[in-house]
């Protein structure tokens, strides 16, 4: 892991630009998910709806309790029990971008498991948008070479690890209610 990369990945975060990076999942377009205006971004270079949220990502439980009003106690439970990287959908996001933030008050999120994005995260001290690194209802590209010249030529700085390597499978998605629902979203 190059601490010259993370370096280039904070200062374009800090100044509100978008990066291509790899992530525990696939390549991912991301942006500090604290700023509205670098969510937009992402928004309007994968030509996505603004209704469709984006997953988020944390370096840590800790962090993660800092953007969550309440963690249900399942969520650990499955956090720790889960033998690839899970997305939760939690309620009550708090201290976000409002435009990451779904209609019904929740939003997704992930602790991190790959070495990088956790110490760019923890580095960079916020949580860090992460959606595949592809144009609205175009495939998810199965390696780097596979992104389109589109999304490379739209974001500001692109990550120079992976990228020789080949696809990760995506996360898998759980939306768990304050209330104490459970609703598996992806496997």
């Amino acid at each position: 892991m190059s601490k010259k990369e993370i370096d280039n990945a904070i200062a374009i975060l800090n100044e509100g630009g978008l990066i291509l990076y790899p992530t525990d999942t696939v390549w991912g377009i991301g942006c500090d998910a604290t700023n509205k205006e670098a969510v937009d971004q992402i928004f309007r270079l994968k030509k996505r709806s603004d209704k469709k949220t984006m997953i988020c990502l944390v370096s840590n439980q800790f962090m993660l309790e800092q953007y969550v009003k309440q963690v249900p106690e399942a969520a650990y439970d499955i956090m720790d029990i889960a033998e690839k990287p899970i997305t939760i959908i939690y309620d009550d996001p708090k201290g976000v971008a409002e435009n990451l933030i779904a209609d019904d008050n929740t939003l997704a999120i992930r602790v991190a498991s790959d070495k990088f994005c956790k110490r760019l995260i923890q580095k960079f001290k916020r949580p860090i948008v992460s959606t595949s690194a592809n144009i609205a209802g175009e495939p998810t590209p199965g390696n780097f070479s596979e992104i389109s010249n589109l999304i490379l030529k739209g974001v500001d700085y692109v990550v120079n690890l992976e990228k020789n390597s080949t696809i990760k499978s995506p996360s898998s998605i759980i939306k768990l209610g304050n209330n104490g629902t459970v609703k598996i979203i992806r496997k």
